[in-house]
């Protein structure tokens, strides 16, 4: 009798963030359609997490699958050293028209965590380039920027990066300035940033992802931008996670009145169909590479970089993020989390809720946070039980729905939630 995707599955395959040994055995999907997968044994879920964040339009789009099967009809992929593009040109020209306006240039890579080492290497290199000491890069605590070594070294020191310490270059982390501790970040980042030997800044803006979808305000954040500026600092904002709507506008900062240096994207890029990264960058940076000395150019690049079909699903993706129907859709989610929030909040067993945009997190009180609590397992199974995809940060629970889910969809997961406290007040 022939085996099943999931049985074939343990026989070949390694997946992420996984302890092999115990993990129970992988759910076989075979389709997928707006907010729903369908797995092989014809059990439905909805995906409330979007894939790890990605797929903002949801799974299958017809738009950008059409888009990408045009473009694989006409060029799957040409070397971008010394080669360009239609889709490259064009993807370029109308993400800069909606980012703020300073950024001028577009680099592009394969994930999120290239972005971010781009990003660093641009910055680092920017100073290298006209002779300034400049060498050490400011964080946040707690963040999260990828798995890549560069991108490690400027997230969280945690048992994600333990085994790989002594490897990880050093850097000054700054208190995230959440509510009540604005002022200790802003003096911290003013002790530090005195040396004058800051290269740059990187942040999540106004919510760190990993630690558990920490939130903070767009004000605070002006404020670290401007002393940033005003000690000449380079600043990179990651919206890897943030980016394409999730914080209830296109990008985080659109909420802001300072324009940060570097940005980097990738997840909700191609809107889940490709992976894409995409590093950008104000001129002065750019022109920073400029010489007659070729040892001051950029020394990076991917195999992949700018692939026309990878880019092509970004193209039909924008086309989805300037719909009308975009900004509706945001407007909607948030507005049933915000009211989801207000219903959770005080009740017995909840610790915290947290809402920015469409994101919202719920931290249940069982004594301690943890990524590793053993609560997690409990968590995840049942939802999967109710035919709902949320992965729990630990004891904290968030939901980052596509933007084509439906009002019905979303109250399926809220009430999995609800029976989550049930469980948490019965436990604990």
């Amino acid at each position: 009798m022939p085996k099943s995707l999931s049985e074939r599955d343990q026989l070949v395959n390694w997946h992420p963030y996984t302890q092999m040994q115990t993990a129970p055995a992988p759910i076989g999907i075979v389709r997928g359609e707006g907010a729903l997968l369908f797995a092989e044994d014809g059990k439905e879920y909805i995906d409330a997490v979007s894939s790890w964040w990605v797929n903002i339009h949801g799974h299958a789009h017809p738009h950008i699958a059409e888009r990408v099967a045009q473009q694989l009809r006409t060029l799957e992929h040409v070397i971008f050293a010394g080669f360009t593009h239609e889709p490259a040109v064009e993807l370029s020209e109308r993400l800069l028209r909606l980012l703020p306006a300073n950024q001028a240039k577009v680099f592009y890579t394969d994930n999120g965590s290239t972005a971010v080492e781009v990003a660093l290497k641009m910055a680092l290199q920017y100073w290298h380039n006209q002779g300034i000491p400049k060498t050490k890069i400011i964080a946040l605590e707690g963040s999260y920027h990828g798995d890549t070594f560069g991108a490690m070294s400027v997230s969280e020191r945690s048992v994600f990066t333990r085994p790989f310490q002594q490897y990880l270059f050093d850097v000054e982390f700054l208190p995230v300035p959440v509510p009540g501790k604005e002022a200790e970040a802003l003096q911290r980042l003013e002790e530090i940033a005195g040396s004058g030997e800051i290269a740059a800044f990187i942040f999540e803006p106004l919510v760190l992802g990993t630690a558990g979808m920490v939130m903070y305000e767009p004000k605070v954040l002006d404020q670290i931008l401007a002393l940033c500026h005003k000690h000449q600092i380079i600043t990179i904002a990651d919206e890897v996670m943030t980016g394409f709507g999730r914080t209830g506008k296109r990008f985080a900062m659109d909420y802001l009145t300072q324009q940060p240096d570097l940005m980097c994207f990738s997840k909700g890029l191609t809107g889940g169909t490709m992976a894409l990264g995409v590093t950008t960058c104000a001129l002065p940076v750019f022109n920073a590479f400029l010489s007659q000395d070729k040892t001051q150019a950029l020394f990076h690049g991917h195999s992949y970089t700018a692939n026309p079909i990878a880019c092509a699903a970004a193209l039909a993706s924008l086309d989805l993020v300037e719909h009308p129907d975009f900004i509706r859709n945001l407007e909607r989610i948030s507005a049933a989390h915000l009211a989801f929030a207000g219903k959770l909040d005080g009740q017995p067993g909840i610790k915290a809720c947290r809402q920015t945009g469409t994101i919202l997190a719920v931290e249940f009180e069982v004594g301690e946070t943890s990524y590793f609590h053993n609560l997690r397992d409990q968590l995840y199974h049942l939802a999967l039980d109710h035919g709902v995809l949320l992965r729990p940060l630990g004891n904290i629970i968030y939901v980052l729905p596509p933007y084509c889910i439906t009002a019905a969809q979303l109250e399926q997961v809220y009430a999995v939630i609800e029976q989550m406290r049930l469980l948490v007040v019965e436990q604990f």
